[in-house]
C-alpha cells in the first residue's frame, strides 16, 4: 500500500523537478540575442525629466513620446510597437493619458493608410492576465490593428517557489473578464482570483520599442518609457536611430510574435538601410541576458582614470554589484544615481533593493546619490563608461540591473552605443548625467540628493533584499 508520506514525497519531487526545469529550460528561438555592432545613422538621445522650481511648481519634458507620436504620424508601410505598460491607470486625472494618445495616433494612422501594417505587442499585465477588459486594446483591434498579448508561459520562471505549483494547478484554467470579485490592485475594476495567481509568477514582456518606416528607411526607437498615465511623469531615456540596427530590432520583435503563436508576415520594408557613408557611431541591439553580458563587460573594462556613470531605477543583480566594487578597487571613478524606490503609482514602497545595495556600495567607498523625485520614478536604465583613452560606451533601454531583468526571465531590449565621446549622442548622454548629478543641494532645480537623505543601513533589510533577489519572491 502506498503511504501518505510516499505520495507527499512524490508530489514534492514533481514540484521540485518542475521548478528546476522551468528555471533552467532552453529559451524559445530568437531570444537572448546580441546583434552585430552596426553603424547608426541620424541617432538621437532623448531624455524626459520632471523637476520642481524654487516655488514648487512641477515642470517636465516629454520628448520621448513627442518623437514616438511623430514617427507614428508619418508612417506609410509599417509600425511595430512593443510596450510593457499600455494603459491609463493613475492616481488621478492630472496624469497625461499616454495610452489613450498612442492608441488614438495608431488608429488615426491606420485609417488614413489602410494598407499600413500595424502590430502592437504588449504584456498581459495590462488586462491583469485576462481578468479585465482593456478598452484601448478593443479600440485597436476594432480598427484592424493586430494586438499581441505576449504569451509568457514559454519563458523561464523567475519565482519557481510559486510557478512550479501554478504550472500544475492553475495555468489550465484560463481567465475571464466577467465574474471578477477581487479589487484590482493595479487600478479600477474587479478581477478574478486567477488574475492574482498569474500575477505571482512575476514575469513580463518588459520591452519598450518601436520600429517604423521613415521615408526609404527603417527607424528604431529603444526606450525605458511606457505609454502609461501613471508613468507619465517618470524620468526616462530613449535612443532613436536608422540604419541596419533598425532591422535587427525588428528581428527581435519577430521572436516575440513567434513566441506568442503569431505568424511573422512578409514585412513591407523600405528598400534602403540608410546612407552609404560611414559613421563612427555604432549600435548593438541586445535582448535578455545579452544585456547582462554587455553591462558586465562595460563595468569590467573600467580601470584607473576611467569614469563609470549609472542612472538606474533598480540595481540588485549580484554579479553587477560585485563588478562595480571591483571596478572601484581598480581605480575607476564611479558615480551611481539611483531611484529611491519609495513610490509606485501612489503606493508607498520601502526602498528595497536600492537602499540596501547603496549601503553595500558605500561601504566600499563608491559615490551614490539619489534622484530627487516626488511621486514619480527615476526610471532610467543608463550605464556609461568614459575611458581616459578610447571610445565611450553607453548602454540604455528597458532593462534594470536585476536578476529578473538580466538573467533570461523577462523579455528586455537595450542598445550598446559605442563611439568617440564627442559625437552628439554620447556628448548629450554625458551632459544629461552631469546635469542630473550636479544639480544637488543649493542648486535650482535640485535633481539629486546625497546618500544620507535616503540611507537604510539595517542588516535585517539588507538580508531581506538578498533573499528576495535570490529566490525571485519579489517584484524587482
Amino acid at each position: 500500500m502506498i503511504s501518505f508520506r510516499m505520495i507527499a514525497a512524490i508530489l514534492l519531487l514533481i514540484l521540485l523537478a518542475t521548478g528546476l526545469y522551468n528555471t533552467l529550460k532552453p529559451l524559445p528561438a530568437g531570444l537572448s540575442r546580441a546583434a552585430p555592432a552596426r553603424v547608426l545613422y541620424d541617432a538621437r538621445l532623448i531624455a524626459d525629466v520632471t523637476w520642481r522650481t524654487a516655488s514648487g511648481e512641477r515642470m517636465q519634458s516629454h520628448g520621448i513620446f513627442n518623437e514616438l507620436f511623430r514617427l507614428v504620424g508619418q508612417a506609410r508601410k509599417l509600425i511595430v510597437v512593443d510596450m510593457f505598460l499600455f494603459n491609463d491607470s493613475a492616481q488621478d486625472d492630472s496624469f497625461e493619458p499616454l495610452a489613450d494618445k498612442l492608441a488614438t495616433a495608431l488608429i488615426q494612422r491606420k485609417q488614413a493608410s489602410p494598407e499600413l501594417v500595424v502590430i502592437v505587442i504588449t504584456d498581459p499585465l495590462n488586462t491583469v492576465y485576462g481578468g479585465l477588459e482593456q478598452p484601448h486594446f478593443k479600440r485597436l483591434r476594432d480598427a484592424g490593428i493586430t494586438l499581441v498579448e505576449t504569451d509568457l508561459r514559454p519563458l523561464r520562471d523567475s519565482n519557481p517557489a510559486w510557478s512550479a505549483i501554478w504550472r500544475w494547478c492553475c495555468q489550465w484554467f484560463g481567465n475571464t473578464t466577467s465574474g471578477g470579485w477581487l479589487p484590482n490592485a493595479l487600478g479600477d475594476g474587479k478581477v478574478t482570483l486567477r488574475s492574482y495567481l498569474s500575477l505571482l509568477n512575476f514575469k513580463a514582456n518588459h520591452r519598450k520599442t518601436l520600429v517604423v518606416d521613415e521615408g526609404d528607411r527603417l527607424r528604431g526607437l529603444i526606450t525605458s518609457a511606457n505609454p502609461h498615465a501613471g508613468s507619465s511623469r517618470h524620468w526616462n531615456t530613449a535612443i532613436s536611430f536608422t540604419g541596419p540596427a533598425a532591422h535587427d530590432l525588428l528581428a527581435t520583435e519577430e521572436a516575440v510574435m513567434a513566441l506568442s503563436g503569431l505568424p511573422v508576415p512578409e514585412w513591407p520594408l523600405p528598400a534602403d538601410n540608410g546612407p552609404a557613408q560611414d559613421s563612427e557611431l555604432r549600435g548593438q541591439v541586445l535582448t535578455e541576458s545579452a544585456i547582462r553580458d554587455a553591462a558586465l563587460d562595460v563595468i569590467n573594462q573600467a580601470g584607473p582614470g576611467d569614469r563609470l556613470d549609472m542612472a538606474m531605477f533598480y540595481l540588485s543583480h549580484r554579479g553587477t554589484v560585485k563588478a562595480l566594487k571591483a571596478a572601484h578597487h581598480r581605480g575607476a571613478e564611479l558615480r551611481l544615481l539611483l531611484d529611491r524606490n519609495l513610490d509606485a503609482f501612489g503606493h508607498d514602497k520601502n526602498g528595497i533593493p536600492n537602499r540596501q545595495v547603496a549601503f553595500e556600495l558605500r561601504q566600499s567607498g563608491i559615490d551614490v546619490r539619489w534622484c530627487n523625485t516626488s511621486g514619480e520614478q527615476c526610471h532610467n536604465k543608463l550605464l556609461m563608461l568614459r575611458p581616459a583613452d578610447g571610445d565611450t560606451r553607453l548602454l540604455l533601454g528597458s532593462a534594470n540591473l536585476t536578476r529578473r531583468n538580466m538573467d533570461d526571465y523577462n523579455l528586455e531590449t537595450s542598445m550598446l552605443v559605442t563611439g568617440p565621446g564627442q559625437l552628439e549622442v554620447l556628448a548629450n548622454a554625458t551632459e544629461l548625467f552631469e546635469r542630473l548629478w550636479r544639480n544637488g543641494p543649493g542648486s535650482t532645480p535640485v535633481l539629486s540628493l546625497p546618500y544620507a537623505d535616503n540611507a537604510d543601513e539595517s542588516q535585517l533589510q539588507y538580508w531581506r533584499y538578498r533573499f528576495m533577489e535570490a529566490s525571485g519572491l519579489s517584484t524587482f
